[in-house]
Formats: structure tokens, C-alpha cells, sequence
């Protein structure tokens, strides 16, 4: 019964990242219909409420209003990547990269919450991971990678993304959710899950060109 209590939420949050998807799917198609001058306004509007999310979760304060309005930025400023993907390396690959993505996630949600195995200890290495991704980010933007260093960045990206997967499903598993933490969690499973997609589209576009 207590572990039933645990994780009687965890149907909650899947729910609420599906529809964060959702959300995301929509912002990318108004996303053709937005002038380009507005994708930096907006990427830097979706970091701040990033940043804001990092101080909300600490009051638990963050709601379903939050996370689809985030979700929805969030597919408007991941466009002009698709978009871009679309006419350099065509259709297939992108849709290549949601299969791969959908296959992965998956595999490693059914894995995180059946394994016994507690997973908490990747906390460190993964927050750690991903601040060194984004300072190799902020680098590329004034300094650019070459493709090999892109694709081997790219390639740590879904390392440290799926890693991310498995350790919020198997974090949930191992210590419940609670009704307040819901959107959060769904906000965690939204951003492992776009993150990982964006790194394998990075992938099978490179690779792609150098066919």
C-alpha cells in the first residue's frame, strides 16, 4: 500500500508530458508563422523561465500553467533547428531522430522504473555533465565546432540526456511523487526528452551530409 501511495502520481506526470509534447509540437508549428527577429527574444525569454523554474522548484511552486507555457516557447525556439534539419538533410531524418528518441526514452523509462537498482548516485556526474555542455554551447556561439566536433558533442549529449531519462524515472520510482511535484517532474521528463531528441537530430544530420 505505501508504495502504491509512493507512486500513485507517476501516471499524473506521464500525462502531463504527454500533453507537454503536445504543446510543443503546436509551438513548433506557430513557429513558422513567427518573424525571425523574434527567436532571440524568445530563446532568451525560455532561458530566463528556465532559471526561474531552478528557484520555483525549490518551493514546489511550479504549475501546470508554467510548464505548458514553457513547453509551448520551447517548441517555437526548437523550429528554426527542425527547420533547418528539414532542408539540409530532409524529412526522414527528422523523423528518424523522433523515432530514435521515442525508442530510447522509452527503453530507458521502462528500465528506470522495473529495475531495483537505485540510480541516485548520477545526480552529480550528470548535473556536472550538463554545465559542461552548456559552456561548450555558449562557446560554439562565438567560437564554432567544426561537424567532428559537433558530432562528438553531440554524441556526449545523449549520453548525458539518457542518462538524465533514467535517472527521473528511476528517482520517482525509488522515492514517490507527491501531487505538488507532478509539473515538475513532467517538466524534467519534458526537457530530457527534447534535449535527447535535439542531440540525435544533431547526429543524423551531420551524418547525413557526410554521405
Amino acid at each position: 500500500m505505501y508504495a502504491y501511495a509512493e507512486n500513485q502520481y507517476l501516471p499524473s506526470v506521464l500525462r502531463a508530458f504527454a500533453l507537454s509534447l503536445a504543446f510543443a509540437f503546436l509551438g513548433v508549428m506557430a513557429g513558422v508563422f513567427i518573424p525571425p527577429a523574434l527567436f532571440l527574444p524568445l530563446a532568451i525569454l525560455e532561458i530566463a523561465l528556465l532559471f526561474g523554474a531552478f528557484f520555483l522548484r525549490r518551493k514546489k511552486a511550479i504549475g501546470y500553467t508554467f510548464l505548458y507555457t514553457f513547453t509551448f516557447i520551447s517548441g517555437i525556439t526548437t523550429y528554426p533547428i527542425v527547420a533547418h534539419y528539414l532542408a539540409t538533410a530532409g524529412a526522414s531524418v527528422v523523423l528518424l531522430a523522433v523515432g530514435t528518441t521515442a525508442v530510447v526514452f522509452t527503453g530507458l523509462a521502462i528500465y528506470g522504473t522495473t529495475t531495483k537498482r537505485d540510480f541516485s548516485f548520477l545526480g552529480g556526474m550528470l548535473i556536472a555533465a550538463l554545465l559542461a555542455l552548456i559552456v561548450i554551447s555558449i562557446y560554439n556561439i562565438f567560437f564554432p565546432i567544426n561537424s567532428t566536433g559537433m558530432l562528438a558533442f553531440s554524441f556526449i549529449g545523449v549520453l548525458v540526456f539518457s542518462g538524465f531519462v533514467l535517472y527521473d524515472f528511476n528517482r520517482m520510482k525509488q522515492y514517490g511523487v507527491t501531487a505538488e511535484e507532478v509539473p515538475l517532474m513532467a517538466l524534467n521528463l519534458y526537457l530530457d526528452f527534447i534535449n535527447l531528441f535535439i542531440s540525435l537530430l544533431r547526429i543524423f544530420g551531420i551524418l547525413s551530409s557526410d554521405d
